[in-house]
């Protein structure tokens, strides 16, 4: 198999500058799945927080976290018009320290303004290192899916550690540490980047555009879609939409579950109470202990044919997340009669979406750089993550919900719409694997030459 477009060097069989981008990615996931996992819980502490009602803290969780993804449509546009991917990663990754150093302060107007640089900078950093993933491989390369699961052991990677590192300063000593330990993950990151990228990345990876004013203005290189790469658009949206529904249950897991799990699970071990926010490690560890596994199948089930379409493990990923809140679903029912739950039902969930997410998300990712015009790269790589801002508004509106509705209602409510949007996905996925028109065929390896 040849290497990348400009014959970068390998590690494992892949580029090198592939950890680059996985180390850097980590450490932006320590930063946002530290606040993650103690925001709810910040602005719903009546001592030491802010003392909002459930209703309020969960809209703003699921606006806050909607609009950080949203964003990434015009960060993508603007890294692909003038900005170039590289520079992009930098400017957002500043912007989210500076971010986080201001919710450190602990004041309502500081919050805003400082979720709202978090925003900003997210759209400039988000999309655009994920482009850079799959500017690594040439079309056709049967390594790519694999390389997309590697990546996303690194931001599971950081979504793990970030829970432990932020969550345990923010709960058990005091907020302002959360917040303050989330911006330093980032400012790590970004110092990574910045010293290696020179090093690791070939001169054409994550490069502006070699003339903003042209690019800006449409000339060539601009050139209109071709009713092929029209119809590969179509399918990106019409999965952007489905996907947008496994986010929205997914992302309970920082609010309504996150609740559920302080107010009604069982936390004690061995004469001790397992912090809150520990829980929010759970996801991301299963996905680095599982990850490994799913990138040696992917490459070896397309070597024989039997790799299932992107639709399939899609509509797949959205089944194991209706199973998930089945479960959910039963340990609030019992709850409500004796109080709080064993630990091993959240566990168990939270093992059921990461399987799910593991069949849908780095696929996903790695499904857009196949489809996209590549003129289009990381705005469509945007519009790919449209269905995580979506999902995260989605998710806020419905676990408010459970204030008025009780717990058990939304997350069987949960359950049904997955389940029927998994089984809707499955049946169009033939459809949807035709006007691909080929871009997702593996090329076979060239032999190699004695």
């Amino acid at each position: 198999m040849s290497p990348g477009p400009a014959g970068a060097r390998e590690v494992l069989g892949h580029p090198r500058g592939l950890f680059l981008l996985f180390a850097t990615e980590a450490w932006e996931r320590v930063q946002y799945y530290g606040m993650r996992a103690f925001l709810v819980l910040f602005l719903v502490d009546r001592v030491h927080g802010l003392g909002w009602r459930d209703a309020r803290a969960l809209s703003f969780y699921g606006w806050y976290t909607g609009l950080s993804y949203l964003s990434t449509v015009a960060g993508g546009w603007a890294a692909d018009r003038f900005l170039g991917q590289r520079r992009a990663v930098v400017i957002g990754g500043t912007l989210m320290v500076a971010g986080q150093l201001l919710c450190a302060l602990k004041r309502e107007p500081l919050l805003f303004l400082g979720t709202a640089l978090l925003i900003v900078g997210n759209g400039g950093f988000k999309a655009n290192i994920s482009t850079m993933v799959g500017q690594l491989y040439r079309a056709g390369d049967a390594r790519r899916d694999a390389a997309f699961t590697i990546f996303y052991m690194g931001i599971n990677l950081g979504a793990a550690v970030g829970p432990l590192l932020c969550g345990t300063l923010a709960e058990e000593i005091d907020w302002s540490l959360g917040f303050a330990s989330a911006g330093l993950g980032m400012a790590v990151g970004v110092g990574v980047f910045a010293a290696l990228r020179g090093r690791l990345l070939d001169a054409d990876v994550g490069a502006a555009p070699p003339s903003p004013v042209a690019a800006a203005r449409s000339v060539p290189g601009r050139s209109p879609l071709t009713a092929e790469e029209r119809e590969r658009v179509v399918v990106i949206v019409v999965l952007t939409f489905f996907v947008s529904i496994f986010w929205a249950g997914y992302e309970q897991g920082g609010g309504l579950m996150n609740l559920f799990t302080d107010r009604s699970l069982d936390r004690h071990l061995l004469g001790h109470e397992i912090p809150t926010t520990w829980f929010q490690a759970v996801n991301p560890a299963f996905i680095f202990l599982l990850g490994p596994v799913f990138a040696w199948a992917w490459p070896r089930l397309a070597a024989r044919g039997r790799d299932p379409s992107t639709g399939r493990k899609m509509a797949l990923g959205l089944l194991l997340l209706a199973l998930s809140f089945v479960l959910l679903f039963l340990a609030a029912r019992r709850a409500a009669v004796v109080g709080r739950v064993g630990m091993s039902w959240m566990v168990a969930a939270y093992l059921l979406q990461t399987l799910g997410e593991l069949v849908l998300a780095p696929v996903g990712l790695s499904m857009v750089t196949k489809l996209a015009p590549e003129r289009y790269g990381s705005a469509l790589m945007g519009v790919w993550f449209l269905s995580n801002g979506a999902g995260n508004v989605l998710a806020g509106a419905i676990g408010a919900l459970a204030e008025g509705h009780g717990d058990a209602a939304v997350f069987g409510g949960i359950a049904i719409g997955s389940a029927v949007a998994g089984a809707v996905l499955f049946l169009l996925a033939p459809g949807l694997q035709r006007m691909t028109h080929g871009a997702e065929d593996v090329v076979p390896a060239a032999p190699a030459i004695a």
